[in-house]
């Protein structure tokens, strides 16, 4: 799948100064939610002592997207790996509150109400990354390493696609349509992208009992919630993470220039750095080779 949004990143000093110059806070109460999730256990064994695989994915998408690779690393990890959806997204709660360290809150909770051990690793791509990265600077105790897919821990001024796509869904919502041929009509004028289009329009569903079709995604928490997205509440003056790090990303995407590979050294100095030829979709666009690194990765850091 092509890039859903790319991020236009300022290239200059600002990545490696502004960019983690002012860190955001934060309320110190976050109220959590309990988030749905798939688990994919391995076929050839019913109990496991290898590390679970908790994966997150990005904005706009589900659980449902992360089946095939989740099913695929269960079974050649042999281990269990949660598909999880994170606040406001697939079926998980909607909350007013939508931000990164609130997205970490949720997962740690995950992971403690599902005894998951220390020797958990969470991977994430996108929005996903950026939590994961949250929760191995918030609760590092929590887990074992982290994978960051095509993401990075800077602030990063998304593309204007992301907010076309808001208003594109609320067109959709207002009209009271009842096929999804019609909103994919409407969301045409926005996107000329068929892919694009086919992976926004999995958040459309015709709720029991009702005529026209609705997002399961709150819109309106997630178009205020744009900004946030692009932000990173954390400083790498005040917090790291010693926990060994693996960052993914597409050589054709704009999530992880060169520049801001010093500031994740400076967050995460035991991390290590792969390319694959691809854009911002690399586990959609390049499953294999994404297998193979994260798979060759973790068995020599368990070495």
């Amino acid at each position: 799948m092509p890039p859903l949004f790319a991020s236009t990143l300022r290239r200059t000093a600002v990545l490696a100064a502004a960019a983690v110059s002012k860190p955001r806070l934060y309320s110190t109460t976050i109220e959590t939610v309990p988030l749905a999730f798939t688990r994919h256990d391995s076929p050839t064994s019913t109990t496991s002592g290898n590390p679970p695989l908790v994966i997150l994915h990005g904005l706009f998408g589900s659980k449902q997207n992360n089946r095939s690779i989740s099913k695929a690393f269960a079974k050649d990890l042999n281990t269990s790996v949660y598909a999880v959806d994170l606040r406001n997204h697939g079926d998980s709660p909607h909350i007013k509150q939508h931000d990164y360290e609130s997205m970490a809150a949720d997962v740690e909770a995950f992971l403690h109400d599902h005894n998951l051990g220390s020797d958990t690793v969470l991977l994430g791509h996108s929005m996903g990354a950026k939590a994961a990265m949250a929760v191995a600077l918030r609760r590092p105790a929590l887990i074992s390493r982290i994978i960051a897919v095509d993401n990075a821990p800077i602030e990063a001024t998304l593309a204007s696609s992301f907010g076309s796509y808001v208003r594109a869904m609320r067109q959709i919502e207002s009209s009271h349509i009842k096929k999804q041929s019609d909103a994919d009509a409407i969301l045409k004028q926005y996107e000329a992208d068929l892919a694009v289009r086919q992976f926004l329009l999995t958040n459309l569903t015709r709720p029991k009992g009702e005529e026209h079709l609705k997002f399961r995604i709150p819109v309106n928490i997630l178009q205020s919630a744009l900004d946030r997205m692009g932000s990173f509440p954390y400083h790498p003056d005040k917090v790291r993470c010693t926990k060994p790090a693996l960052f993914v990303r597409g050589t054709k995407s704009h999530y992880v220039p060169d520049e801001v590979i010093p500031i994740i050294g400076r967050f995460f100095p035991m991390f290590t750095l792969k390319d694959v030829d691809a854009g911002h979709w690399v586990m959609a666009e390049k499953p294999h080779e994404f297998k193979d690194i994260v798979l060759e990765w973790l068995a020599k850091d368990q070495e």
